[in-house]
């Protein structure tokens, strides 16, 4: 068997397969969720779910007025369109406590519905696989391809603990394919599949919407799952900002800069580059590398200039060899699957 780390890292583009929101889409989808209006006593805009969870939280922390943090929301909408994301709004107001709540709840809202209405939502079948036949096309597929060939279910728990991924999204799609992946290509029952698709490192430095209900946790929450003002609070509370993500007492950071600056394959998937999340991948200690680092990605919409500054940053933050660096603006995150198989192939030839 091959034996080589390969580390995925995974942004928004790689959702987008899946027909998830992409970074401008999310921020419209958030704008219209914060647009939460009154005429009198009742709701004419915006998120009714979002106000339940607002009063509730309000009750908790005995916080009288929820018109601030209304008014928190409104802000986000109206920043919306000049933001590079949610995340760097969020992060250029850190320390505020309304804006964080405000954002993550209409984060979890909107993801959920996201997941509820993607190719792979098996939501009102919950023991029931999706259509693998809706996703053939999508990234997914050959990435569970490569794990799987030439691979009898024996000699799979050795394969994944070469893989990690790093999910720069809050949605659940790997876990919730790969979960049913297993159970359909090898025939399993859902405890092997559960402990299948644990056994693969899977970090969200952002956090996500909550567990999925068989991974066994009380903050679980169904795939795509209508949640009530609780779950969505709860689920608030589980997306981290960027100073979450990195504090190294709270989060799992020192890890995936572990694996990044370790890995023998990076595979960037659907990721923009931006520098925030470059900054969460590197360390300033980072250990010199043992042998090359092979990196591929996707740059679909970027400039080829800015794919070439992209292409010196990577080498800069992973202390790796430039010419190893491979940055497609041609290609989707499936596509790139396709033109590197034999580069990315976990199988031995003999």
């Amino acid at each position: 068997m091959n034996n080589r780390s390969t580390v995925l890292i995974v942004g928004a583009g790689a959702s987008k397969e899946f027909g998830l929101p992409v970074g401008a889409e999310l921020k419209e989808d958030i704008s219209r969720l914060l647009d939460i209006r009154f005429g009198g006593f009742d709701q004419e805009s915006g998120d009714y779910l979002i106000v339940q969870a607002l009063k509730r939280h309000a009750k908790e922390n005995e916080i009288r007025d929820i018109n601030p943090h209304i008014h928190a929301g409104r802000m986000i909408r109206s920043a919306m369109p000049q933001a590079i994301s949610i995340d760097n709004f969020i992060d250029a107001h850190r320390g505020n406590e309304r804006i964080e709540l405000m954002g993550k709840l209409a984060i979890v809202r909107a993801i959920l519905t996201a997941e509820g209405r993607s190719k792979i939502s098996n939501k009102g079948k919950d023991h029931e696989a999706f259509n693998f036949a809706h996703v053939q096309d999508a990234w997914l597929n050959p990435l569970f391809q490569l794990i799987t060939e030439n691979c009898v279910i024996d000699d799979l728990p050795n394969r994944l603990q070469n893989v990690t991924l790093i999910v720069f999204n809050y949605d659940r799609c790997i876990e919730h394919y790969l979960y049913w992946a297993f159970q359909t290509y090898y025939g399993v029952d859902n405890q092997s599949a559960r402990d299948l698709t644990q056994s693969i490192e899977i970090f969200h430095p952002y956090g996500s919407v909550g567990p999925l209900p068989w991974a066994g946790s009380e903050q679980s929450i169904g795939f795509g799952a209508d949640p009530n003002a609780d779950q969505l609070l709860k689920g608030a509370k589980q997306i981290r900002t960027f100073t979450e993500g990195t504090d190294e007492d709270t989060s799992q950071i020192e890890e995936i800069r572990q694996r990044f600056s370790t890995a023998q394959i990076l595979l960037f998937l659907g990721f923009a580059y931006h520098r925030l999340n470059l900054r969460l991948l590197s360390s300033n200690s980072l250990s010199q590398r043992v042998g090359e680092c092979l990196q591929f990605g996707t740059a679909l919409g970027i400039s080829k200039s800015d794919c070439e500054i992209i292409r010196r940053q990577l080498s800069e933050i992973n202390n790796a060899n430039p010419d190893n660096i491979n940055i497609r603006d041609d290609l989707t995150c499936s596509g790139l699957f396709q033109e590197y198989w034999r580069a990315l192939s976990m199988s031995e030839i003999s």
